[in-house]
């Protein structure tokens, strides 16, 4: 009894990470597909990099995740380790290791999963699959534009039919906060309060600092300032003369000009209060929503300066879409087709296993799925025929003898015979 209940134990994953199996498996190997073809078809070309860095990879310096939130060990050497909380700094390492070279554009994509210690009553997956891309040695607002189309358009080809981008820019606040004065900690305070977007803690931090009216103004009208971006701008631009913030609010405008070409404005809203968790931003940030999730499908933004910090300094703009999330609003929003695993099984006595492999052969080299399934003695073919069902299979074929089989078509539970080759070939 004890070995039974231990035993039992063992069948739980531990909390934040979960299996996933039959049909949303397959499922989901199809929408990572879809995506990757995306980012393929724009020039991107693959890379892979370990699961584990070194710990410096993704410090605080670095502008990644915080220390707490990272899942740390050592190896023989005493050295500190971590799993990957985030794609993009070991993406930049490599850049900087085989690339130092090149000055014209790199494209690189991937597929991989990261990892994040958060709190187990946040209720949130400790890891979760992306399909990516970066670009760097291209500072133009046309490569901005053009990773937010990426973006847009995995996101429709995976076929979400409704979300929307809300776009900024990382250097907006950070200009308007050193214009202000704040210091580290007000600045910081400060962001944590449009994050969660409590806005009445906005009015109340700035009441208690010293701030000029004109920029009190543009911070209390920040979540206010969506839609028209012409209006916003203009707004913005009779209260303050900060080169960073004015510089800021071109880009924003080349940008979504830009984006009309492509045809995708429909998808677009321009969010000055718009923050990240990545201190290593420098422009362009946007992030990808949809009803029925809170989280955020897809990620992204310009990072100009986190390559120098590995010795090699390039402009660089990437984009993450959140697999994991964006299943999770294709399943709620029922955009996915009723379908099988589908597929045939083929069984067979050991009298007859050279001929099942040929028909096998024959039928896999049409492009048909098929098992191989012995025929057990002490088996009945009605215990088979209940097994295609539970298998999800399109059809089960039983090959009695060299001349006859049967097929058993699992959706309408018909059965019929005929010759060995008319069935199985």
């Amino acid at each position: 009894m004890e070995q039974e209940i231990k035993g039992q134990e063992l069948l739980h994953t531990p909390g934040g990470v979960r299996d996933i199996y039959g049909m949303e498996c397959a499922r989901k190997l199809a929408v990572e597909k879809e995506v990757h073809g995306v980012m393929k078809s724009y020039g991107f070309h693959d890379i892979e990099t370990p699961a584990f860095e070194y710990f410096d990879i993704f410090s605080k310096e670095r502008g990644t995740v915080q220390s707490k939130e990272m899942f740390k060990f050592f190896d023989r050497g005493n050295n500190t380790l971590v799993l990957r909380p985030d794609m993009t700094p070991p993406i930049a390492r490599c850049v900087a290791k085989y690339r130092r070279e090149e000055v014209l554009p790199i494209r690189l994509c991937y597929t991989g999963n990261t990892f994040v210690n958060t709190s187990p009553y946040k209720g949130k997956l400790q890891e979760v699959t992306q399909v990516g891309a970066e670009l760097f040695n291209d500072d133009t607002s046309d490569a901005d534009a053009e990773m937010i189309a990426i973006m847009i358009e995995s996101l429709l080809k995976s076929g979400l039919k409704e979300f929307q981008l809300e776009v900024g820019h990382a250097g907006f606040f950070r200009s308007l906060a050193e214009e202000a004065g704040f210091g580290e900690f007000e600045t910081e305070k400060l962001r944590s309060l449009i994050e969660s977007k409590n806005f009445f803690g906005v009015e109340e931090l700035l009441d208690n600092l010293t701030v000029d009216e004109p920029l009190k103004e543009i911070f209390l009208k920040l979540p206010e300032l969506l839609g028209d971006l012409e209006e916003s701008v203009t707004f913005i631009q009779k209260r303050t003369q900060n080169k960073q913030v004015l510089a800021a609010l071109e880009r924003l405008m080349k940008v979504e000009s830009i984006l009309e070409l492509y045809g995708f404005l429909d998808y677009i809203t321009i969010d000055f209060s718009m923050l990240s968790q990545y201190s290593y931003y420098t422009g362009v940030i946007f992030k990808a929503y949809t009803y029925g999730s809170g989280e955020a499908l897809a990620t992204g933004g310009r990072y100009d300066s986190l390559v120098s910090q590995f010795g090699m300094d390039v402009p660089a703009i990437g984009l993450a879409i959140v697999i994991d999330q964006l299943m999770l609003a294709l399943t709620r929003q029922k955009l996915f087709v009723e379908e099988k695993m589908g597929g045939v099984i083929l069984l067979y006595p050991q009298t007859l296993r050279k001929e099942a492999l040929s028909f096998a052969e024959k039928r896999r080299k049409a492009g048909e799925k098929v098992q191989m399934l012995r025929k057990s003695s002490r088996k009945s073919f009605e215990e088979y025929k209940e097994y295609a069902q539970r298998a999800e299979a399109d059809i089960l074929i039983y090959l009695e003898t060299e001349e006859k089989a049967m097929l058993y078509e699992t959706v309408s539970s018909q059965v019929k015979s005929g010759t060995a080759e008319e069935i199985c070939g």
